[in-house]
């Protein structure tokens, strides 16, 4: 029987899928880093406030970067370009989600309609992101040479969505709520069609390097489809609700360091 723990367990007993999935996971939280220390520096006049906030959010996101390589290095591993089909998050920015790259190289200040979208593409992107370290950290959580880096990451993910939900929701009393909700819907329902396709990307490169059977790789992608089938008509809307989290001023503090793995 196929299941999550046995997949992820098979990826990371290969040298060869395990520095794939690291290379993939590291280049997104890298470039994740970049594009949050860029809207930091640019954020509107208006909402400097959020800076610092937004500056952790991305020096958070740089040191995952560095722990994927790190959990590489360990094994002696060397990272590998990332296929074009399995990049999360120019798929996403092709398709019009988030701030544009090229907005973010200029130096022309934000304006609050742009931060309204960044945090509203990371309370959908950060979901996704909580969701899969709790599954990790569910099957992984013990793993010797992984267990504490998951915890680490998992910590950090569940912070930056409950600073999204915090923020969204005080920008939504000062009158945005129609544009965020919006900008949520819009944002999620393109994430779980990216998520799909970056899936079965990420699936037949595994697959190759692996050695799946056909009957294999079919069950995974139709499990994916699946998936996908249930996003598009309901799944979707854990990815745009908004509450107060538990953990207030999330990122309001200095970041805790990368592990000594």
């Amino acid at each position: 029987m196929l299941t999550a723990k046995g997949l992820f367990q098979e990826i990371i007993d290969n040298d060869e899928s395990f520095r794939l999935f690291c290379s993939i996971a590291a280049s997104g939280e890298s470039q994740g880093g970049w594009e949050n220390a860029r809207i930091a520096a640019l954020v509107a006049p208006g909402m400097r406030a959020l800076a610092p906030k937004i500056t952790r959010h991305g020096a958070d996101e740089d040191k995952h970067g560095r722990i994927f390589n790190a959990l590489m290095k360990k094994r002696g591993l060397e990272p590998v370009p990332v296929p074009p089909d399995t990049d999360y998050t120019m798929l996403l920015e092709r398709r019009g989600i988030g701030l544009a790259h090229e907005k973010l190289r200029a130096d022309r200040p934000l304006t609050e309609e742009d931060v309204i979208v960044y945090l509203a593409h990371s309370r959908v992107t950060e979901q996704r992101a909580a969701d899969q370290m709790d599954m990790l950290v569910t099957h992984f959580g013990d793993h010797p040479e992984l267990g504490k880096a998951i915890h680490m990451i998992d910590n950090d993910e569940a912070n930056h969505l409950a600073y999204c939900h915090e923020e969204l929701l005080g920008l939504a009393r000062q009158g945005h709520g129609r544009l965020i909700q919006r900008t949520l819907r819009e944002s999620a329902l393109a994430e779980i069609r990216v998520y799909r396709d970056v899936s079965l990307a990420v699936m037949r490169h595994m697959g190759r390097i692996l050695g799946w059977s056909k009957p294999k790789a079919f069950a995974l992608a139709a499990g994916i489809h699946g998936m996908y089938v249930w996003e598009r008509a309901a799944g979707w809307h854990r990815m745009v609700d908004l509450k107060m989290p538990d953990r207030r001023n999330a990122l309001g503090g200095a970041g805790a360091p990368a592990p000594a793995l």
